[in-house]
Protein backbone atom coordinates (compact mmCIF):
# COMPACT_ATOMS: atom_id res chain seq x y z
CA UNK A 1 0.00 0.00 0.00
CA UNK A 2 2.78 2.33 0.88
CA UNK A 3 4.97 1.42 -2.02
CA UNK A 4 1.67 1.97 -4.31
CA UNK A 5 1.02 5.59 -2.68
CA UNK A 6 4.65 6.85 -3.14
CA UNK A 7 4.06 5.44 -7.05
CA UNK A 8 0.87 8.10 -6.89
CA UNK A 9 2.90 10.58 -5.19
CA UNK A 10 5.88 10.35 -7.71
CA UNK A 11 3.44 10.60 -9.96
CA UNK A 12 1.31 13.45 -9.18
CA UNK A 13 4.97 15.68 -8.36
CA UNK A 14 6.10 14.77 -12.37
CA UNK A 15 2.94 15.67 -13.60
CA UNK A 16 3.15 19.19 -10.70
CA UNK A 17 6.78 19.48 -12.11
CA UNK A 18 6.56 19.32 -15.66
CA UNK A 19 2.94 21.82 -15.29
CA UNK A 20 5.48 24.30 -13.94
CA UNK A 21 8.12 24.40 -16.28
CA UNK A 22 5.25 24.41 -18.75
CA UNK A 23 4.21 27.82 -17.81
CA UNK A 24 7.46 29.21 -16.75
CA UNK A 25 8.92 27.95 -20.60
CA UNK A 26 6.07 29.72 -21.95
CA UNK A 27 6.44 32.89 -19.66
CA UNK A 28 10.13 32.78 -20.97
CA UNK A 29 9.29 32.79 -24.61
CA UNK A 30 6.79 35.69 -24.45
CA UNK A 31 9.02 37.42 -22.54
CA UNK A 32 11.86 36.84 -25.13
CA UNK A 33 9.45 38.06 -27.96
CA UNK A 34 8.21 41.38 -26.37
CA UNK A 35 11.94 42.16 -25.51
CA UNK A 36 13.10 41.21 -29.60
CA UNK A 37 10.07 43.44 -30.49
CA UNK A 38 11.47 46.03 -28.45
CA UNK A 39 14.41 45.86 -29.52
CA UNK A 40 13.48 45.54 -33.05
CA UNK A 41 11.26 48.70 -32.53
CA UNK A 42 14.46 50.79 -31.00
CA UNK A 43 16.91 49.38 -34.05
CA UNK A 44 14.56 51.12 -36.18
CA UNK A 45 14.12 54.23 -34.97
CA UNK A 46 17.74 54.34 -34.20
CA UNK A 47 17.98 53.91 -38.32
CA UNK A 48 15.84 56.83 -39.06
CA UNK A 49 17.45 58.70 -36.54
CA UNK A 50 20.33 58.38 -38.20
CA UNK A 51 19.29 58.95 -41.49
CA UNK A 52 20.37 55.84 -43.19
CA UNK A 53 19.12 55.09 -46.82
CA UNK A 54 15.83 53.66 -46.27
CA UNK A 55 14.81 50.50 -47.94
CA UNK A 56 12.84 51.27 -50.59
CA UNK A 57 15.89 53.68 -52.03
CA UNK A 58 18.36 50.97 -52.08
CA UNK A 59 15.54 48.76 -53.91
CA UNK A 60 15.36 51.87 -56.71
CA UNK A 61 18.75 51.70 -56.78
CA UNK A 62 19.22 47.91 -57.77
CA UNK A 63 16.39 48.49 -59.91
CA UNK A 64 18.26 51.44 -61.73
CA UNK A 65 21.46 49.51 -61.92
CA UNK A 66 20.10 46.58 -63.27
CA UNK A 67 18.20 48.66 -66.14
CA UNK A 68 21.82 50.10 -67.23
CA UNK A 69 23.11 46.66 -66.90
CA UNK A 70 20.44 45.82 -69.68
CA UNK A 71 20.94 48.51 -71.77
CA UNK A 72 24.88 47.99 -71.48
CA UNK A 73 24.13 44.24 -72.63
CA UNK A 74 21.96 45.62 -75.43
CA UNK A 75 24.80 47.32 -76.83
CA UNK A 76 27.48 44.26 -76.76
CA UNK A 77 27.13 42.48 -80.33
CA UNK A 78 27.52 39.56 -78.89
CA UNK A 79 24.79 40.21 -76.25
CA UNK A 80 22.40 41.94 -77.88
CA UNK A 81 20.45 38.90 -79.48
CA UNK A 82 19.89 37.13 -75.67
CA UNK A 83 19.36 40.98 -74.02
CA UNK A 84 17.45 42.89 -76.99
CA UNK A 85 16.45 47.06 -76.28
CA UNK A 86 14.98 47.60 -73.31
CA UNK A 87 11.95 49.27 -75.20
CA UNK A 88 11.54 46.79 -77.92
CA UNK A 89 11.01 43.80 -75.38
CA UNK A 90 8.61 46.36 -73.95
CA UNK A 91 6.62 46.49 -76.90
CA UNK A 92 6.46 42.69 -77.30
CA UNK A 93 3.89 43.05 -75.03
CA UNK A 94 1.44 44.78 -77.82
CA UNK A 95 3.25 41.60 -80.33
CA UNK A 96 1.36 38.99 -78.11
CA UNK A 97 -1.89 40.45 -77.11
CA UNK A 98 -2.22 41.27 -80.86
CA UNK A 99 -1.41 37.40 -81.38
CA UNK A 100 -3.88 36.64 -78.84
CA UNK A 101 -1.77 34.24 -76.68
CA UNK A 102 -0.55 36.57 -73.96
CA UNK A 103 -3.48 37.01 -71.21
CA UNK A 104 -4.49 32.98 -72.27
CA UNK A 105 -1.10 32.29 -71.69
CA UNK A 106 -0.87 34.16 -68.18
CA UNK A 107 -3.91 32.43 -67.38
CA UNK A 108 -2.96 29.05 -68.24
CA UNK A 109 0.07 28.41 -66.18
CA UNK A 110 -1.32 30.19 -63.41
CA UNK A 111 -3.98 27.74 -63.42
CA UNK A 112 -1.25 24.69 -63.99
CA UNK A 113 1.15 26.23 -60.85
CA UNK A 114 -1.65 27.09 -58.58
CA UNK A 115 -3.48 23.68 -58.58
CA UNK A 116 0.09 21.65 -58.16
CA UNK A 117 0.97 23.60 -55.60
CA UNK A 118 -1.86 23.03 -53.65
CA UNK A 119 -1.96 19.65 -54.05
CA UNK A 120 1.78 19.47 -53.34
CA UNK A 121 0.92 21.22 -49.86
CA UNK A 122 -2.17 18.90 -49.21
CA UNK A 123 0.46 16.46 -49.47
CA UNK A 124 3.37 16.82 -48.08
CA UNK A 125 1.62 18.27 -44.70
CA UNK A 126 0.65 14.83 -43.31
CA UNK A 127 3.42 13.24 -45.26
CA UNK A 128 6.10 15.07 -42.81
CA UNK A 129 4.06 14.69 -39.85
CA UNK A 130 4.02 11.05 -40.24
CA UNK A 131 7.34 10.52 -41.38
CA UNK A 132 8.50 12.51 -38.19
CA UNK A 133 6.09 11.03 -35.64
CA UNK A 134 6.67 7.12 -36.41
CA UNK A 135 9.78 6.00 -37.24
CA UNK A 136 8.73 3.19 -39.53
CA UNK A 137 6.57 5.22 -41.92
CA UNK A 138 10.32 7.93 -42.29
CA UNK A 139 11.88 4.85 -42.60
CA UNK A 140 10.61 3.77 -45.66
CA UNK A 141 9.63 6.96 -47.48
CA UNK A 142 12.28 9.34 -46.56
CA UNK A 143 15.29 7.49 -48.53
CA UNK A 144 12.67 7.03 -51.72
CA UNK A 145 11.88 10.99 -50.93
CA UNK A 146 15.63 12.07 -50.99
CA UNK A 147 16.28 10.18 -54.22
CA UNK A 148 13.58 11.03 -56.56
CA UNK A 149 14.41 15.16 -54.93
CA UNK A 150 17.77 15.00 -56.76
CA UNK A 151 15.97 14.14 -60.73
CA UNK A 152 15.12 17.34 -62.33
CA UNK A 153 11.43 17.43 -62.98
CA UNK A 154 12.66 17.46 -67.10
CA UNK A 155 14.02 13.62 -66.65
CA UNK A 156 10.55 12.42 -65.74
CA UNK A 157 8.21 14.31 -67.66
CA UNK A 158 8.20 11.98 -70.99
CA UNK A 159 7.06 9.11 -67.90
CA UNK A 160 4.12 11.64 -66.83
CA UNK A 161 2.88 11.85 -70.11
CA UNK A 162 2.88 8.22 -71.37
CA UNK A 163 0.77 7.76 -67.90
CA UNK A 164 -1.67 10.72 -67.92
CA UNK A 165 -1.76 12.11 -71.24
CA UNK A 166 -1.18 15.44 -72.90
CA UNK A 167 -2.67 19.03 -71.83
CA UNK A 168 -3.16 19.94 -68.30
CA UNK A 169 -2.99 16.58 -65.90
CA UNK A 170 0.42 16.25 -66.73
CA UNK A 171 1.39 19.39 -66.11
CA UNK A 172 -0.36 19.53 -62.71
CA UNK A 173 0.85 16.32 -61.64
CA UNK A 174 4.50 17.45 -62.79
CA UNK A 175 4.40 20.48 -60.47
CA UNK A 176 3.06 18.20 -57.66
CA UNK A 177 5.45 16.16 -57.43
CA UNK A 178 8.03 19.09 -57.70
CA UNK A 179 6.37 21.34 -54.85
CA UNK A 180 5.64 18.02 -52.64
CA UNK A 181 9.17 16.79 -52.64
CA UNK A 182 10.76 19.92 -51.37
CA UNK A 183 7.78 20.98 -48.94
CA UNK A 184 7.66 17.55 -47.18
CA UNK A 185 11.57 18.11 -46.38
CA UNK A 186 11.32 21.36 -44.97
CA UNK A 187 8.32 20.75 -42.51
CA UNK A 188 9.95 17.52 -41.76
CA UNK A 189 13.09 19.56 -40.31
CA UNK A 190 10.48 21.54 -38.30
CA UNK A 191 8.27 18.94 -36.73
CA UNK A 192 11.63 16.92 -35.59
CA UNK A 193 13.05 20.20 -34.20
CA UNK A 194 10.80 20.67 -32.10
CA UNK A 195 11.73 20.87 -28.62
CA UNK A 196 11.40 17.60 -26.94
CA UNK A 197 10.47 18.76 -23.16
CA UNK A 198 7.26 20.91 -24.30
CA UNK A 199 5.75 17.43 -26.19
CA UNK A 200 6.92 14.90 -22.62
CA UNK A 201 5.33 18.02 -20.63
CA UNK A 202 2.14 17.55 -22.49
CA UNK A 203 2.39 13.99 -22.16
CA UNK A 204 2.57 14.39 -18.48
CA UNK A 205 -0.80 16.55 -18.21
CA UNK A 206 -2.87 14.25 -20.03
CA UNK A 207 -2.79 15.07 -23.80
CA UNK A 208 -3.55 13.25 -26.53
CA UNK A 209 -1.90 12.93 -29.82
CA UNK A 210 -4.57 15.41 -31.34
CA UNK A 211 -3.84 17.63 -28.24
CA UNK A 212 -0.28 17.76 -28.85
CA UNK A 213 -0.61 17.90 -32.62
CA UNK A 214 -3.19 20.80 -31.99
CA UNK A 215 -1.24 22.77 -29.48
CA UNK A 216 2.35 22.07 -29.75
CA UNK A 217 3.32 20.96 -33.07
CA UNK A 218 1.13 22.91 -34.99
CA UNK A 219 2.38 26.50 -33.50
CA UNK A 220 5.78 25.58 -33.26
CA UNK A 221 6.57 24.17 -36.76
CA UNK A 222 4.58 27.00 -37.90
CA UNK A 223 7.48 28.63 -39.11
CA UNK A 224 8.51 25.98 -41.05
CA UNK A 225 5.27 25.19 -42.86
CA UNK A 226 6.04 29.20 -43.97
CA UNK A 227 8.87 28.46 -45.75
CA UNK A 228 7.83 25.49 -46.82
CA UNK A 229 5.33 27.63 -48.89
CA UNK A 230 8.06 30.10 -50.06
CA UNK A 231 9.82 27.70 -51.38
CA UNK A 232 6.85 24.95 -53.06
CA UNK A 233 5.64 28.60 -54.76
CA UNK A 234 9.15 28.87 -56.33
CA UNK A 235 10.11 25.57 -57.03
CA UNK A 236 6.19 25.83 -58.69
CA UNK A 237 7.19 27.95 -60.84
CA UNK A 238 10.96 27.44 -61.58
CA UNK A 239 9.26 23.68 -62.64
CA UNK A 240 6.86 25.57 -64.81
CA UNK A 241 9.29 25.55 -68.35
CA UNK A 242 9.23 21.55 -67.64
CA UNK A 243 5.27 20.77 -66.86
CA UNK A 244 4.66 22.70 -70.04
CA UNK A 245 6.64 20.68 -72.37
CA UNK A 246 4.14 18.05 -71.99
CA UNK A 247 1.91 19.05 -74.81
CA UNK A 248 0.69 22.14 -73.59
CA UNK A 249 -1.44 24.31 -76.48
CA UNK A 250 -0.38 27.57 -74.08
CA UNK A 251 0.93 28.95 -71.09
CA UNK A 252 4.22 31.00 -70.34
CA UNK A 253 6.97 28.28 -69.90
CA UNK A 254 5.15 26.57 -73.41
CA UNK A 255 5.33 30.13 -75.10
CA UNK A 256 8.89 30.18 -74.12
CA UNK A 257 9.96 26.87 -76.04
CA UNK A 258 8.03 28.03 -78.71
CA UNK A 259 9.72 30.89 -79.16
CA UNK A 260 12.90 29.67 -78.82
CA UNK A 261 12.34 27.70 -81.75
CA UNK A 262 11.60 30.71 -83.71
CA UNK A 263 14.36 32.78 -82.34
CA UNK A 264 12.52 35.65 -80.97
CA UNK A 265 14.03 37.21 -78.21
CA UNK A 266 12.66 39.89 -77.11
CA UNK A 267 8.86 38.38 -76.25
CA UNK A 268 10.88 35.44 -75.02
CA UNK A 269 12.55 37.93 -72.94
CA UNK A 270 9.32 39.25 -71.63
CA UNK A 271 8.05 35.87 -70.70
CA UNK A 272 11.04 35.15 -68.61
CA UNK A 273 10.98 38.51 -66.97
CA UNK A 274 7.02 37.96 -66.47
CA UNK A 275 7.62 34.80 -64.26
CA UNK A 276 9.87 36.48 -62.11
CA UNK A 277 7.39 38.82 -61.66
CA UNK A 278 5.22 36.74 -60.70
CA UNK A 279 7.15 35.09 -58.33
CA UNK A 280 8.17 37.79 -56.32
CA UNK A 281 4.42 38.86 -56.09
CA UNK A 282 3.94 35.45 -54.85
CA UNK A 283 6.92 35.94 -52.31
CA UNK A 284 5.70 39.59 -50.81
CA UNK A 285 2.59 38.00 -50.14
CA UNK A 286 3.51 34.51 -48.59
CA UNK A 287 5.94 37.10 -46.09
CA UNK A 288 3.23 39.65 -45.49
CA UNK A 289 1.33 36.29 -44.17
CA UNK A 290 4.53 34.79 -42.47
CA UNK A 291 5.40 38.24 -40.61
CA UNK A 292 0.88 38.34 -39.62
CA UNK A 293 0.43 34.49 -38.27
CA UNK A 294 4.53 34.00 -36.66
CA UNK A 295 5.24 37.50 -35.17
CA UNK A 296 6.05 35.90 -31.98
CA UNK A 297 8.89 34.53 -33.32
CA UNK A 298 12.38 36.06 -32.93
CA UNK A 299 14.12 37.17 -35.49
CA UNK A 300 17.50 38.99 -35.66
CA UNK A 301 17.51 42.17 -37.32
CA UNK A 302 19.76 42.69 -40.24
Amino acid sequence: MKGVLALTNAREYEKISYSLFFCFYSIMKIESAYKVEKERKTAMKDKNKGGKIPSKVWLLISFLVAMVLWYLLSLNEKTARSFPNILVTLKSVQTMIKRGVFWKDIQSSLISVSAGFVLGFILSLPTAILMAWYRPVRNIIEPWIQFVRNIPPLAYVPLVVISAGVGRKPQIIVITIATFLIMTITIYQGVINIDETLIKAARVLGATDKDIFLKVIAPATLPFIMTAVRLGASVALTTLIAAESTGASAGLGMRIRSLNNSFESEPMLLYIIIIGIIGITVEKVIKLLERKLTGWQEKREI
